[in-house]
């Protein structure tokens, strides 16, 4: 890793993006929305069982999966009465992932010391 010298050209994204990345980020800043995104990881799952599974309303699951598709982070596809939700693509996935190989990674540091 370089160190920072006079005059060195510092990477930096422009405050509009930066803010769209803070809003995607906050989306992970919700334990019932982290616990959601995982139920879908490998599957198309319907409201009534995210719902169930997390012993929430329908209403409260449809809210946050409101708030995950306008991020990009769910969709949905209907068939018949029913909304089955999944992963929008791989990307989602793979922060979960390194999200939690980051944990485990602290918590091997910790345990050693």
């Amino acid at each position: 890793m370089k160190r920072c010298d006079e005059g060195a050209n510092l990477s930096t994204i422009d405050f509009d993006k930066a803010a769209e990345l803070m809003e995607f980020f906050k989306m992970f800043g919700d334990s019932n929305r982290i616990r959601l995104l995982y139920m879908l990881v490998d599957r198309e799952v319907c409201v009534h069982h995210l719902a169930d599974q997390l012993g929430m309303t329908q209403s409260a699951v449809s809210h946050q999966l409101r708030l995950l598709r306008q991020q990009r982070l769910v969709k949905h596809v209907k068939a018949g009465k029913k909304t089955y939700y999944s992963l929008d693509d791989e990307h989602i996935k793979e922060i979960l992932k390194i999200g939690m190989e980051h944990l485990h990674h602290e918590e091997e540091i910790h345990t050693r010391s």
